[in-house]
């Protein structure tokens, strides 16, 4: 379950601009999503192999190349489903806990 929300929170992210992994996990982070760079870069693959991200090599004035990830047309649809996926998700929790009192 947890994969799947990083997925969309990572689609959503770049899809607004592209960006670098540690941009990506800042923003993350930033949402109280702590993600380690050993998630994140396998799940970054997977998305590209997928797909549904792409990235472009980008000189950097303070070391090497950086690879920056954006949507790719297909990932816009696929973040477009993870979303209804997950709005129907929160409804149908939100739904089966409405008489769970949070004051005992």
């Amino acid at each position: 379950m947890r994969r799947g929300v990083l997925e969309l929170c990572i689609l959503s992210i770049v899809s607004e601009k592209a960006a670098y992994p540690s941009d990506i996990m800042e923003e993350l982070k930033a949402s109280q999503l702590i993600v380690k760079e050993g998630t994140i870069y396998p799940l970054l693959t997977r998305l590209k192999n997928q797909g549904f991200l792409h990235y472009k090599w980008e000189e950097s004035t303070m070391g090497p190349p950086r690879k920056y990830y954006s949507t790719t047309p297909s990932g816009k649809i696929f973040l477009a489903e993870l979303k209804n996926t997950w709005d129907s998700l929160v409804k149908a929790v939100n739904q089966s806990t409405k008489n769970i009192s949070t004051n005992e």
